[in-house]
Order: structure tokens, then C-alpha cells, then sequence
């Protein structure tokens, strides 16, 4: 009887957290992203190319901008991390469950893109990490 019920309250646990909700995304490319490039991703880049990226977000923002923050990560001595740049973007029409674009970084290192939504600005949607070489 103890097995059926370490069995049973594994298995609600099991249903509880594995909840499959679409959550926001970004991909890096090394071309403008088109619908036959997509799934050629990248997260490494050539210093001063440019890095085109693509949000994804499965829900309609209800908000029309976004906040775009790239974090630079520090080195291993300090492990510190510096605001790179910020960007504020207000979504179009016809974009309203993605958003490309690109940009060009001139210097070697480890970065974080962050997105924000102007409805919660405190939350992040999705971030994700790339490397410049």
C-alpha cells in the first residue's frame, strides 16, 4: 500500500511541474532570419558582424513595446556583470507575436539578451545568452 501511494503522489508531482506552456524565445542567426534560415541558429559571432535575432513570443503583448537589454558578462576574476546596451522597441501591426532584428557588437565576450514587456517591467520574458569572438 506504501509503494501505491509513493507511486501515486510521484505521479501528481510528475503532472504538476512538467506543465507544458509555450514560453518566449530568441534566436541568433548569422543572416537575416527568413522562414528557410530559422533553424540554422547560432550563438557564436565573428567581433563586429552583425548578429541578427529573432523573439518569439506565444502570447499577444498587450503592451506594444518591448524593452531590449544585452548584459555583458565580466571576467572570471571579478565575475561582474556590466549593462551593455538598452533598447526600447514598439512592436508593429503584423508583429505582433515576433520581432527581428540585428545588431553589431565591437567587443569579445560573453553576453545576456534580455526581454522585457512595458506590462511587467520587473519580469523578464525571455532572455538568452551568445558569445562574441
Amino acid at each position: 500500500m506504501k509503494k501505491y501511494f509513493l507511486l501515486l503522489t510521484a505521479f501528481i508531482l510528475l503532472l504538476s511541474t512538467s506543465a507544458c506552456t509555450p514560453k518566449a524565445s530568441i534566436l541568433f542567426n548569422q543572416r537575416p532570419i527568413t522562414k528557410e534560415n530559422v533553424m540554422d541558429y547560432s550563438s557564436t559571432f565573428e567581433c563586429g558582424s552583425r548578429i541578427y535575432y529573432l523573439i518569439l513570443m506565444p502570447e499577444v503583448q498587450h503592451s506594444r513595446y518591448l524593452d531590449i537589454q544585452i548584459i555583458k558578462k565580466g571576467d572570471a576574476e571579478y565575475l561582474g556583470y556590466e549593462l551593455f546596451m538598452t533598447r526600447n522597441i514598439r512592436l508593429k501591426d503584423e508583429e505582433d507575436k515576433y520581432f527581428t532584428d540585428y545588431i553589431v557588437i565591437n567587443q569579445k565576450g560573453a553576453y545576456i539578451m534580455k526581454v522585457y514587456s512595458k506590462d511587467k517591467p520587473t519580469k523578464v520574458l525571455t532572455q538568452a545568452e551568445f558569445y562574441v569572438r
